[in-house]
């Protein structure tokens, strides 16, 4: 008869165990053990849907321009190609464009463009998100660098 009781103790024993320890390892060195088990998780689609849901409604919570900016991207599909990308990169605002930028700066930027032409794009996309974030009208990182240009060894 002592037994029923002990039963329900058990699971919820062992379910605040398992939860303790998905924090644990959640605080622990900034998740860094909690990834691969995510990322097996990640394998069960069911799942895959729950987390991309639950990292979409975290990323609307902190940076709501950031998530309006992916959803754009997003339409385009995974294997769009760099017009189409390029064509949902110049749909976004400002804000949406400076949001994800950011973003894609931190995560080691961008893919290499293909060729000469995008390569300029993106440079141009680059200085003009620059530009704009800053207060005052002067690059003082080119300043120096145009006498260095001009001579040769």
């Amino acid at each position: 008869m002592h037994l029923f009781i002990l039963i329900p103790l058990i699971l919820i024993a062992a379910i605040l165990l398992l939860f303790g320890t998905i924090v644990f390892l959640g605080r622990f060195k900034n998740g860094k053990y909690l990834r691969p088990i995510v990322n097996l998780m990640a394998k069960v689609p069911w799942l895959r849907k729950q987390l991309l849901k639950m990292n979409q409604a975290v990323i609307e919570r902190q940076n709501p321009e950031l998530a309006s900016a992916m959803r754009k991207i997003q339409r385009v599909g995974p294997t769009a190609d760099p017009k189409k990308l390029q064509q949902a990169y110049h749909s976004l605002s400002p804000e949406e464009r400076r949001a994800y930028q950011e973003v894609v700066d931190q995560q080691g930027g961008a893919p290499e463009p293909a060729n000469r032409q995008m390569r300029r794009a993106q440079q141009r996309m680059a200085q003009t998100n620059r530009g704009s974030s800053r207060s005052s009208g002067g690059n003082s990182k080119n300043t120096g660098s145009s006498s260095k240009r001009g001579k040769k060894r």
